[in-house]
């Protein structure tokens, strides 16, 4: 147990994933948003005023995310990269499920370091464009609670179904249960 008021620190391994995506680097980022939707923060926010039952966020969530997923964050990094004259296709996302991350968030909210997921969508100087993203049980295996290390597994699971329906390469690592 921490003690009051001492910092502490936590030391854990993460596994980072990089999955070479097929296609162009606009027919990957083009592909990925579209099975990832932005966020319907309208909709939400409307959830929100009216304190909606936790039920009709989930059922507005998988209106949302037909795949699982959502996409809370963009960034297109080349454009700003480029002033220093760095031309490499770069970008960032933070893409999650927030009634998947609310079964961790119950039990500490802390996970939201981890959660939603940041993905980075990038092309080397061949042209082999690449998805990196940290291994979510790699992640939420470190906050030392079983239950959101289940959950972490089951974002494993949920990210191998989006790499499939990606034309991706599966890693193996995402398909194990321990």
């Amino acid at each position: 147990m921490r003690a009051p008021n001492a910092a502490t620190s936590i030391t854990h391994t993460n596994v980072r994933l990089l999955i070479p995506m097929p296609g162009s680097f606009d027919e990957a980022m083009s592909n990925y948003e579209t099975l990832l939707p932005a966020l319907d923060s309208d909709r939400v926010g409307d959830l929100v005023r009216r304190r909606a039952p936790w039920d009709e966020v989930v059922e507005q969530f998988r209106e949302n995310a037909p795949h699982g997923f959502v996409i809370f964050w963009r960034f297109e990094i080349t454009p700003l990269m480029s002033l220093a004259g760095d031309e490499w296709p770069c970008v960032m996302y933070l893409m999650g499920n927030h009634t998947v991350a609310q079964r961790m968030f119950h039990h500490d909210p802390a996970v939201m370091l981890s959660a939603p997921l940041r993905t980075v969508l990038c092309a080397d100087a061949s042209g082999v464009v690449t998805l990196h993203v940290d291994q979510p049980s790699s992640r939420f295996g470190s906050y030392g609670n079983p239950e959101i290390a289940a959950v972490g597994r089951e974002l494993d699971g949920m990210l191998a179904d989006l790499l499939d329906a990606l034309g991706a390469p599966v890693p193996s690592e995402l398909r194990a249960q321990p």
